[in-house]
């Protein structure tokens, strides 16, 4: 089983960063449906204008460096250095960490002259490089033509400065390189840091990571694979999301398996350590697969968005963690089974249960004043809560640290309005066969131009066929802030519906107005999927629980998760830091990580707690003893998971910063409020009755029984008589507990932690 996994990981991994780029699709415009009106702008360019979907446009700016207004001779120099630039090839660097089969994207890029400042002080030139943008192949071409165009105008005493999308990702890329690194390896060592401090094993520690890393590699292959079958492109933001999800979740499941391993090994020394790992993989394997099978619901829920970003995000994600459940199934019982005891070297825990610590006097606080904690853990839920008052939605792409490409924007915009290097155009087409004249768009372009945040209208370009036409708008305002999807929204659209004649349709395109049709997509979504996720994930509890009443609960605590999880990130980025909202796919991630990840942590105690009250003793005692043992795995797991998606807090990106942060705070709360002190003060005071109908173990106890005992003698955490050794003599025992009769009770509660006499 390992072998296959092996070689499978090795191929697909090999696979998916070879492939990965070509499937993925990184003109927002396209995952539009084609009833939004940015969307049909856009096919609109693509048939009448010839507008490449992998066009790269860049805007650069040409001055000189001492500031003053450019000469006849700076012009003319400047006229020469474009004509060599648009016929020199530029050749794609080739770094040695490079992805094998990486595609060239080598070219001769188109470069030709835009505009000079009114004040003359600097030129612009128009650049297109063509190619996917999110390939690291692409941004090292743009990096060989940076660095030739400013050779080129070096030479000649004048500086350069490079704005537009691509240049903006390349600049944000190098800024924020180290910080990532940096970032991407307290990730890794946080989690080896645990695992050591857990297990006391370095082997324990690396084992999850080497085998997450590889089954990640599989994941990859498979979305991959599956995008080539069925030509659905994939969003550039998908495989960083998914490799953060696969080693969360993935750590998390090694990490259940683990603590039931050893929990095992414990109680049956005597027994085969394959047994126990079969035995182990079959009871935790039930509990991994609904809380896999969550996340898998939540997530194909978004295969009814409207908006393409949600709608591939979705199947990907689930897919993945489908292969994720198939490995934790088969891949890491076997890992288990290979290495037996030795996993946990140079360790000594195995020879003795240890004595009870912190997990056992959690268990019996929260069990002995339940109502006291689920007070405490709501009060907490609900203030943080609150911070939902007045919460607004912010759909910009920028902010964060300050690029060299944002800066050479604002220098152009000082001279010339804010957009005119990403205008908002108005794209006008006959509806009939005849040719369209200019004079026929002067009524159109007049009104336009009195718009209120309109700079400048630039005159109509026709079509080769004379079918269509271009009108450039130059706004004063920055196209990807808030301002300027307002004035597309409201204003523009408003002119262009109005002014339009009657034989012509227009529809206005460009950044504005694709995230202002971004918005109203998202906020359709968002009421879509919300109900239709919270059924599905209360489905699969109620199969996995087996039980009315318990699924409910659970919902409603990880419902109340989600509200206090983006409560704090709403006091944080908009209330604290002035932000002008939260960014507009939060909620949806959240609602996602938060309530499908969390629910993971409440699948597993819930499990453990209706496994014990299948118990013969009181309830409250099952639900310390489910405590006891799941506590400290729920947080290990807990600060692994938050750990894996803080590191996105180190992004430069105010976007991947929110939802780092966000993220993180949710599974904290989920693991160490929801699932370690709710969810169990509310089993202790519902007692059985959480799993009406069916409320297991009400069988009565043994008139001997005057407090509560495990049925097990092994789940005594000291008792000082030893197991009775087992006489299976086949090499696979699968052995059965031992009859026993408790006696009469030595020591004061809490019952688990009280050493007993038994047969």
């Amino acid at each position: 089983m390992i072998t296959a996994w092996t070689v499978l990981g090795l191929l697909l991994t090999v696979l998916s960063q070879t492939l990965i780029y070509r499937v993925t699709e990184t003109q927002t415009a396209d995952f539009l449906p084609k009833s939004y009106d940015s969307a049909a702008a856009m096919q609109i360019a693509h048939d009448r204008f010839g507008t490449k979907p992998d066009a790269n446009p860049v805007t650069v700016l040409v001055a000189r460096t001492d500031g003053r207004a450019l000469t006849p001779a700076d012009r003319e120099q400047i006229d020469a250095g474009t004509k060599r630039l648009s016929r020199l090839k530029v050749t794609m660097p080739t770094p040695k960490d490079a992805a094998p089969f990486q595609k060239d994207y080598s070219q001769i890029p188109q470069v030709g002259p835009a505009m000079t400042a009114p004040d003359g002080t600097f030129e612009l030139l128009s650049a297109n490089l063509t190619g996917n943008p999110a390939d690291p192949g692409l941004e090292n071409t743009f990096r060989a033509f940076r660095d030739n165009a400013r050779a080129e105008f070096a030479a000649q005493g004048l500086r350069t400065g490079f704005t537009g999308a691509l240049a903006d990702q390349v600049d944000s890329a190098d800024d924020g390189k180290t910080l990532a690194t940096i970032a991407g390896a307290a990730s890794a060592a946080l989690i080896v840091l645990l695992h050591i401090l857990v297990f006391r094993s370095v082997l324990a520690a690396l084992l999850p990571l080497l085998s997450v890393a590889l089954i990640g590699g599989v994941a990859g292959g498979a979305i991959v694979g599956t995008s080539l079958l069925t030509g659905i492109k994939l969003s550039p933001s998908v495989p960083g999301l998914i490799n953060v999800v696969l080693i969360g979740i993935g750590i998390d499941y090694f990490l259940f398996l683990m603590f039931r391993f050893r929990e095992q090994l414990r109680a049956r020394p005597d027994r085969h350590h394959r047994a126990t790992a079969a035995e182990v993989g079959q009871k935790v394997g039930t509990a991994i697969t609904s809380a896999a099978l969550t996340i898998v619901a939540a997530f194909a829920t978004l295969g009814v968005a409207s908006f393409g970003q949600f709608r591939v995000l979705g199947p990907a994600v689930a897919v993945s963690v489908l292969v994720m459940l198939l490995a934790s199934l088969t891949l890491m019982p076997a890992v288990l089974a290979a290495c037996g005891r030795k996993l946990f070297w140079p360790s000594r825990a195995l020879a003795a249960e240890p004595r009870p610590g912190a997990a056992a006097r959690f268990a019996d606080l929260v069990t002995r004043r339940p109502l006291a904690m689920a007070l405490a853990s709501l009060a907490l839920l609900g203030a943080l809560a609150g911070g939902l008052a007045g919460i607004r939605m912010d759909y910009g792409m920028g902010g964060g640290p300050r690029t060299a490409s944002q800066t050479t924007a604002q220098e152009i915009s000082r001279a010339l309005p804010a957009g005119v290097a990403d205008p908002t155009s108005v794209y006008v087409q006959t509806r009939n066969a005849g040719p369209l004249s200019p004079a026929a768009l002067d009524g159109l372009t007049r009104h336009l131009t009195g718009v209120a945040g309109v700079g400048q209208v630039a005159k109509p370009v026709l079509s080769e066929d004379k079918q269509a036409a271009r009108i450039d708008l130059f706004l004063t305002e920055d196209p990807q802030s808030q301002r300027a999807r307002d004035l597309v929204s409201g204003p523009i659209r408003a002119a262009v519906s109005q002014h339009t004649p009657a034989d012509l349709t227009a529809h206005v395109g460009g950044t504005a107005a694709v995230f202002a049709d971004v918005s109203t997509a998202a906020s359709h979504d968002l009421r879509l999927v919300f109900p239709v996720a919270a059924v599905l994930i209360g489905v699969i509890l109620l199969l996995l629980l087996r039980s009315l009443l318990a699924p409910v609960i659970l919902m409603l605590s990880v419902g109340l998760g989600f509200a206090a999880t983006l409560g704090a990130a709403t006091l944080l980025f908009q209330h604290t830091m002035d932000n002008p909202g939260v960014n507009f796919m939060l909620p949806l991630v959240l609602f996602l990580f938060v309530v499908a990840l969390g629910t993971d942590y409440n699948i597993l105690i819930s499990d453990r707690i209706r496994e014990e009250m299948a118990q013969p003793g009181p309830p409250r005692a099952a639900v310390a003893r489910a405590l006891r043992h799941t506590a400290p795995a729920i947080a290990t797991a807990g600060l692994v998971l938050a750990g894996s998606f803080a590191s996105l807090a180190a992004n430069p990106q105010p976007s991947n910063q929110q939802v780092g942060f966000a993220t993180g705070v949710g599974i904290l709360l989920s693991a160490f409020l929801l699932s370690i002190v709710l969810v169990p003060a509310l089993a202790a005071l519902l007692g059985r009755a959480l799993w009406w109908p069916l409320r297991p173990g009400r069988t009565a106890a043994r008139p001997t029984d005057t407090h509560p005992f495990p049925e097990h003698p092994t789940d005594i955490p000291h008792s000082p008589w030893p197991t009775p050794p087992h006489q299976d003599t086949h090499p696979f025992p699968y052995t059965h507990p031992q009859p026993y009769a408790p006696q009469q009770e030595q020591h004061p509660d809490p019952a688990w932690a009280r050493p007993s006499h038994h047969s």
